[in-house]
């Protein structure tokens, strides 16, 4: 499988660092072409970069690890290179206050779906800080990580469960892509959580055996 990553930035880095290691083609694609250079250097020999342009050609996946807003821009104007190609967004569209941006309106992913018509979006990895995603792998406890991911086509989805499972963890398929709203919503309600209150989300949700109240005998 080839990579092309759309940034340059820590997510960009901290993704990109785990399907190197698993043994993908991986091209760094950035506006400044100096900044992937040093990012593909840091990630390993034989990484490649470009432009964003050469990212989006290049990866058979194609992650969007830009800011929201920036990243629908962006994919708009590399809409010809993406047709056919996962896009993978894992973006957040959080404003101050822990706000969802996009609140009565289209999902971050449906808008780089819209913006670039011939891609199979894929949304996921959106849920964790990129420190997170820098462990090798992310186990807590002694359980990987859980990464929920929804798409349209099931071959896309496919490739991006794979990708979860290089990077330690354990795909979660939870619906098409209309469902990206509520993984965005999602990553909204727990960074006010973790930052806004010092919270831990695991306390909100009662284990699985108990999701239906306790056990029966």
């Amino acid at each position: 499988m080839r990579i092309g990553v759309l940034g340059t930035g820590n997510m960009a880095d901290a993704l990109a660092g785990h399907w190197v290691r698993a043994g993908y083609e991986v091209l760094v694609g950035g506006r400044d072409e100096e900044k992937a250079r040093r990012l593909a250097a840091r990630l390993g020999t034989g990484v490649r970069y470009g432009s964003l342009r050469d990212a989006a050609g290049f990866g058979d996946v194609v992650p969007v690890a830009l800011p929201y807003g920036a990243g629908e821009e962006v994919v708009a104007d590399l809409a010809a290179p993406l047709r056919g190609r996962v896009l993978l967004d894992c973006a957040n569209p959080v404003g101050a206050g822990f706000r969802l941006l996009t609140d009565g309106g289209p999902s971050a992913a449906r808008r780089l779906a819209d913006a670039a018509p011939g891609a199979r979006v894929v949304k996921g990895f959106n849920l964790c800080h990129e420190d997170v995603w820098r462990m090798d792998p992310p186990v807590f406890e002694g359980r990987p990580l859980g990464v929920p991911v929804c798409g349209d086509d099931p071959a896309a989805l496919a490739l991006v469960e794979e990708l979860v499972r290089d990077a330690g963890c354990v795909p979660l398929a939870v619906g098409g892509l209309d469902r990206a709203g509520l993984l965005e919503a999602t990553a909204a309600l727990y960074i006010g959580l973790w930052v806004g209150e010092g919270a831990d989300v695991r306390s909100i949700a009662p284990p699985l055996a108990y999701a239906a109240g306790p056990p029966r005998a």
